[in-house]
């Protein structure tokens, strides 16, 4: 906590309300939504009700959906009224899609017609699409328009609006023509008709696209805001900045998840039941260890081998953690890339063939490495360091192949790359490097 949140606690447990009202009114919204988080249930009820009117729709849209959900059923109607009327659209959807469905219904009882055909309207976009991170608050201009019409209405409407910043212009079927920034009212005289120095080519988004596509455009260009149309081209909400730093966070997220071999979780940890997490994380679990099954199979076929030369154990270990490593490296490097636009299924040839180049670098010097540790551990014995280095420059490079293949296969056949990380690849190149190591043990070694 800050100097701030710790000075509002100290007043609270002083209860010097008046001091805390005033403390309250000087915080920044996050900050005392981070401290009524960390009150007791009663306390949280009543710091949110020392809030002002204007603070207090900010706030409440920060807060965890279990600190929503129970001031929403702590406060009278005529106080939910005003928070609901006064969140912006995506930020009352996002909090209706957490509540349970009795709480749901009464804030929709508690808004007005207008707004709640608006926040069901929202909600029956697909779940994760443009149209669902959107938000119904911006400024829209005519053609006709002359620069100094536009600020009057800027000033007279823009008081509610998510930006006022980047301005769009639709004509009366609001049809999307073109894009004004208040930069460019700002640099042209009052007299200057909107159409004249609008910009006609707008970036936009469709209601039905992907989020993750919507953040890539914002990436791709430097976006502020984003339009979103439906497919009539019809301006029907715009995707702010703010909306898309909470995309980019849940899709790392979900990725980081996947690729740790667990189901995403909706929650925070904390905040994750012990089962839960335990169900997000035992059905790869268990697929895993069934496939390892594999690696103790191999094992089995070759246990003759190292019967008659217990030695060859010892360098199990070793081998297959390399690999594991190896293909690890590769397959994190290109899930990333193709998050973030580097990499498309059309490169497979020139990623395999620079994890190829790489594998053979890496290969040569961890062998070399070996071949020396062991020829001083182990002397009299250069077959087995021989078998040993080969197979572990044929597994670090059988791993960065199958590495960087993996998750541009997942791709083409449409599932997530991050589900194609470390745990899958380590128990797929197990497997291979186990075989690898005991063929040439088997035929150097005359076993």
């Amino acid at each position: 906590m800050n100097e701030q949140q710790e000075k509002v606690l100290e007043l609270l447990k002083a209860r010097q309300l008046r001091k805390v009202k005033e403390e309250l009114a000087q915080m920044n919204e996050a900050d005392i939504a981070e401290l009524i988080g960390e009150l007791d249930l009663e306390r949280k009820v009543v710091v949110f009700r020392m809030l002002s009117k204007e603070q207090s729709s900010d706030v409440f849209a920060c807060l965890e959906p279990e600190d929503q959900e129970h001031i929403i059923n702590s406060i009278g109607d005529y106080e939910l009224k005003y928070i609901v009327e006064d969140l912006f659209v995506d930020d009352a959807v996002d909090m209706l899609e957490e509540l349970p469905a009795n709480v749901v219904k009464r804030v929709l009882k508690m808004a007005k017609p207008e707004t709640r055909n608006l926040i069901n309207q929202f909600l029956n976009y697909p779940e994760n699409s443009a149209g669902s991170i959107m938000t119904a608050e911006y400024v829209g201009l005519k053609q006709e328009m002359t620069v100094e019409q536009a600020f009057a209405y800027i000033r007279k409407n823009g008081v509610d609006k998510e930006t006022i910043y980047t301005c769009y212009v639709m004509d009366a079927k609001r049809t999307l023509e073109g894009v004004v920034t208040v930069k460019d009212l700002l640099m042209n005289p009052y007299e200057t008709v909107i159409g004249d120095i609008m910009d006609a080519h707008v970036i936009k988004a469709v209601t039905t696209d992907d989020q993750e596509d919507v953040t890539d455009m914002f990436q791709r260009y430097d976006l502020l805001s984003l339009p979103v149309v439906d497919h009539e081209n019809r301006l029907v909400g715009i995707v702010t900045v703010d909306d898309v730093v909470d995309v980019i966070e849940q899709e790392a997220t979900e990725d980081f998840e996947k690729m740790a071999a667990m189901a995403p979780s909706e929650k925070p940890y904390l905040k994750t039941g012990v089962f839960q997490l335990a169900k997000n994380r035992i059905l790869w679990l268990m697929i895993l260890m069934i496939s390892s099954m594999v690696t103790g199979g191999i094992l089995a076929k070759y246990e003759n081998a190292f019967a008659v030369i217990p030695l060859l154990v010892t360098f199990i270990p070793m081998l297959t953690d390399t690999g594991g490593n190896a293909g690890s490296q590769s397959s994190t490097l290109i899930i990333r890339g193709m998050a973030v636009g580097e990499i498309e299924p059309s490169d497979a040839l020139k990623v395999v063939w620079k994890e190829l180049r790489v594998g053979i670098v890496v290969g040569v010097i961890l062998g070399l490495v070996n071949y020396i540790r062991l020829a001083f551990m182990y002397p009299g014995n250069e077959l087995i360091c021989l078998t040993v280095v080969l197979s572990l420059f044929a597994t670090v490079l059988l791993a960065k192949t199958i590495g960087c293949i993996l998750p541009i296969v997942a791709k083409v056949l449409r599932l997530d790359p991050a589900i194609m990380a470390a745990p899958l690849i380590t128990t797929i190149v197990d497997a291979f490097s186990l075989v690898i190591y005991f063929q040439l043990a088997c035929r150097l070694l005359k076993l």
